[in-house]
């Protein structure tokens, strides 16, 4: 099985061309010690319809699916282009969240038509006001549906955020009752009207250097709260931006490159 090592910021993918895995394989590929090491696998295959380029699924390093991850979807954009599949600049994926639309910069970086973000959701927060607010854990949050999940805090300051002890602080949250799904978690804070710092627990993965998802859920959540769009996101791997219009239509740029390719037996 061949595959390639990619990264965004330090969120680390392995991508494979096959129409399908199982979830040992997923695990076995993600295990940092006994595989390849990652923080899961996209799984790029021909298109279902017309208009589309590939048809991505991407999968958590515990074998379950995920709807949409930012940062491995621009990783899979960009391998398509490198790779051949398409010498469009401009081009749409399938994801299980819905259509994703690249448009290529150069040859390691990308905006991302995210789509439109919701603050409701029936099936990941069915309680959930109109706003999208709650407090779970005794913190308050702002949720964000975006291709998933995301369940967004806002932290008084930079040594407050440094402080926290995710390792702790996102399980009891992932699996709370009020996300009957899990959620992923961003706990964020403002450092200018259009910057803000982000530390990120992913659902299925836990504490990692950067989420594309999760940094659009707390820029989404600073916008909702008066801050400036674009949003800078400065995460532990680097910075994406995240622009946020009057709907909540998003678009993501950042950058993403290969690490290496290889072959599992």
């Amino acid at each position: 099985m061949r595959f390639e090592k990619w990264q965004a910021l330090g969120n680390d993918y392995l991508i494979l061309e096959a129409a399908e895995i199982d979830p040992e394989q997923v695990r076995r590929l993600c295990d940092r010690h006994q595989g390849v090491g990652a923080d899961g696998v996209l799984l790029l295959a021909a298109p279902d319809a017309r208009g589309f380029v590939a048809r991505l699924r991407i999968f958590n390093p515990d074998g379950s699916e995920a709807e949409l991850s930012g940062n491995g979807a621009r990783e899979a954009l960009l391998y398509l282009h490198r790779r051949g599949w398409t010498d469009a600049r401009g081009f749409s994926i399938q994801t299980v969240a819905g259509e994703i639309r690249a448009r290529i910069i150069d040859e390691r970086s990308c905006t991302t038509d995210m789509g439109r973000a919701s603050l409701r959701s029936s099936k990941d927060f069915p309680s959930g006001p109109a706003d999208g607010t709650g407090e779970v854990e005794g913190w308050r949050f702002q949720h964000v549906l975006i291709g998933n999940p995301q369940c967004a805090i806002r932290v008084d300051g930079v040594d407050a955020l440094a402080a926290l002890d995710l390792g702790a602080l996102g399980p009891p949250i992932e699996r709370a009752e009020l996300f009957p799904n899990r959620t992923n978690v961003s706990f964020w804070t403002e450092l200018a009207p259009g910057r803000i710092r982000v530390r990120i627990f992913e659902r299925g993965v836990g504490e990692t250097m950067s989420s594309g998802t999760g940094a659009c859920g707390a820029a989404i959540a600073h916008v909702l709260r008066g801050g400036d769009s674009p949003v800078t996101v400065v995460l532990d791997g680097g910075e994406l931006v995240v622009e946020v219009d009057e709907s909540l239509h998003v678009d993501l740029t950042g950058w993403a490159v290969p690490v290496f390719a290889g072959e599992t037996f």
